[in-house]
């Protein structure tokens, strides 16, 4: 099918564009570059250099694809941005190159990325996950399917967020978050499994109880690093468990901890008559005492 370009837009002629493609107003699409069949992009979207593009996507005003990597030592031959098929990319958003010439960022399949979402060089992101609005990827970071990451997270570089995880808003990663839990974006901690995320991705409460047994085991046990990664291989072996032994014993920068007071904390509560309660945290087992 035919071609439809704006007369405003400036389209390179050394520009690879399939069929049914659709390129808006101002629009800027550089030489080498791929936009694949049935691709969409909406007034001023900009498609740089080293950037391929993939069958259905579709991309809204102001995004830039295929910038220069934010770096201090900027390349001369930098790397390409590899985009998969179906995903939707909002306003303002920024996906940039790799800094080496063999290497690409990536974007994979069905995703969703809200407005002014920036994907720096050396990203790694996979399948239908959903980036809710302002969130930022530094460099080599890697986001595993399914994920969903909210408004204003930022994660630093080298992280790793795990699949089917869930992100909340404003958090600051600056370690690895492993699969299938839930990050508090007031704490940066995480606080369980992401279980509304499991349950629409059709997991069966039997797998999700398996899920919550080898979440124990990574931060309810008090096992040593080395005793939890054994005990994850030998008692977790069967996917979709065993995805918590292949993200923990591979990470490098660790793992976010969990939001939970050590046990023999204290927290005084204020009572109306002026007395103060102390709950006390025993080995996981909360009782509270009138302390007057």
């Amino acid at each position: 099918m035919a071609v439809k370009i704006h007369p405003s837009a400036v389209v390179s002629s050394l520009a690879a564009i399939g069929d049914d493609v659709v390129i808006g107003p101002f629009c800027v699409i550089e030489p080498e570059t791929v936009i694949g069949d049935r691709c969409r992009l909406e007034s001023r979207a900009v498609i740089k250099t080293g950037t391929v593009l993939g069958e259905n996507n579709w991309v809204f005003e102001g995004a830039v694809l295929g910038g220069m990597p934010q770096h201090v030592h900027m390349p001369e031959r930098p790397g390409k941005v590899v985009i998969g098929s179906g995903n939707v990319i909002r306003e303002n958003c920024t996906i940039h190159r790799a800094l080496e010439e063999e290497d690409a960022t990536l974007v994979g399949d069905n995703n969703l990325l809200m407005a002014n979402v920036h994907i720096a060089h050396d990203c790694r992101v996979g399948n239908n996950t959903i980036f809710a609005n302002n969130v930022l990827l530094a460099g080599h970071v890697t986001v595993a399917d399914r994920a969903y990451v909210s408004g204003a997270v930022a994660v630093h570089q080298f992280c790793r967020i795990g699949s089917l995880a869930m992100v909340g808003g404003q958090a600051h990663i600056t370690r690895d978050v492993p699969p299938f839990v839930t990050i508090d974006g007031l704490s940066s901690h995480v606080v369980g499994l992401n279980q509304i995320g499991l349950r629409r991705a059709g997991y069966s409460t039997e797998t999700i109880d398996v899920l919550k047994a080898a979440y124990r085991v990574v931060y309810r046990s008090g096992l040593m690093w080395n005793d939890i990664l054994e005990q994850l291989r030998t008692e977790f072996s069967e996917p979709p468990a065993s995805l918590f032994y292949q993200f923990l014993s591979t990470t490098t920068r660790g793992i976010i901890p969990e939001r939970r007071l050590p046990p023999g904390a204290t927290l005084k509560l204020r009572r109306a008559d002026g007395s103060t309660a102390t709950a006390d945290d025993d080995e996981g087992q909360w009782r509270v005492r009138v302390t007057g």
